[in-house]
C-alpha cells in the first residue's frame, strides 16, 4: 500500500485463549503485526475484537498463550508496563476528562514521560518548569497535526463527537507510542468525520512512523487503509491476509459480509 516500507514483526500474538466463567471470548488466536503497517482486526459484534486488544494492552490476562513485543515474551502484561514499553490505546467509549480542556487532556498522555516528581510539578520550578515547557511544545505539535487549534482551551465535553475522538487520538499520540491500538476510532461518525479520521490515521502511520492496530466495523474503511486484516468470528480466527485475500475468503463472506456480497 502506497509504497511504504513494512518492517519486521514488532508484535507477535500466539495461541491466545480467554474465557469468562464458561464463556469463551477467544480461542487459540495467533497473528503478528509488522513495524509500520496498519493491521486491522475485523469481525461481527461479539467476535472478540475488543477482548483481543484488552489482552494486548494488559486489561485482561489470557488463560493461555503469549504476546511477544520487540523480542520479549509475556504470558501476561499489566497496563502500565504496556504503556511504558510503547503501546498506547484509544477506547470505543471515550475515556476523556470531559471538564478539562483539549490541551490538558492531551497533556495527560505525557505523564509517563515526566521525570520530575509531583512536588516539583506542583510548584513548577527548575527542572519541572523546563520539562513542562518541553511537553507543552510537543502537545501543541499534536494539536496542529490534528487540526484542532481553535479548540485548544475548550472543555472537551463541549466539543462535537468527531472532535472528541480526535482529542482521544491526540492523547494516545502524546505517549509517543511505537504501536497504537485504535478501538473503533470511527464508530458513530458521519461520512465527513470518517474521512477526516481515515486521513489522520494514515498520516500518523506515515509521518510519525507509528504501527497501528485497528478495530473497525466499516469494511470500506478497513479495505482502504489496511495493509493486512485478521478476521475473528465467535472468538476464533477465520481469515488473515491482505484486504484482497480477506475479501475473497468464503468463510469471511459468510460470517461477516453475508452471502449476498
Amino acid at each position: 500500500m502506497n509504497g511504504k516500507q513494512i518492517g519486521d514483526v514488532i508484535l507477535d500474538v500466539k495461541n491466545i485463549s480467554l474465557a469468562f466463567g464458561g464463556v469463551k471470548a477467544l480461542t487459540d488466536i495467533s497473528f503478528d503485526v509488522r513495524e509500520h503497517e496498519v493491521r486491522a482486526i475485523i469481525g461481527p459484534n461479539g467476535a472478540g475484537k475488543s477482548s483481543m486488544l484488552n489482552c494486548i494492552n494488559g486489561v485482561y490476562t489470557p488463560q493461555q498463550g503469549t504476546i511477544n513485543f520487540r523480542g520479549k515474551t509475556f504470558d501476561h502484561m499489566n497496563s502500565r508496563e504496556v504503556a511504558e514499553m510503547g503501546i498506547a490505546r484509544t477506547f470505543q467509549n471515550l475515556a476523556l476528562f470531559k471538564g478539562m480542556n483539549v490541551i490538558d487532556n492531551i497533556m495527560s498522555g505525557r505523564n509517563l514521560k515526566m521525570k520530575t516528581n509531583i512536588f516539583q510539578q506542583a510548584f513548577r520550578f527548575g527542572a519541572a518548569e523546563r520539562e513542562e515547557v518541553e511537553h507543552r511544545a510537543f502537545v501543541e505539535h499534536i494539536i496542529d497535526f490534528l487540526e484542532i487549534q481553535p479548540y485548544r482551551k475548550t472543555p472537551v465535553g463541549r466539543l462535537p463527537y468527531g472532535l472528541q475522538k480526535r482529542v482521544d487520538l491526540g492523547r494516545a499520540l502524546a505517549m509517543e507510542p511505537q504501536v497504537l491500538l485504535l478501538d473503533e476510532p470511527m464508530a458513530g461518525m458521519n461520512v465527513e468525520e470518517k474521512q477526516d479520521m481515515c486521513r489522520f490515521v494514515l498520516d500518523v502511520n506515515d509521518e510519525f512512523g507509528t504501527t497501528i492496530v485497528l478495530i473497525e466495523h466499516d469494511m470500506g474503511v478497513v479495505m482502504d487503509i489496511s495493509d493486512r486484516v485478521v478476521v475473528l468470528d465467535y472468538g476464533k480466527k477465520i481469515g488473515d491476509g491482505t484486504p484482497e485475500d480477506v475479501r475473497a475468503n468464503p468463510d469471511v463472506i459468510n460470517a461477516y459480509l453475508g452471502t449476498s456480497h
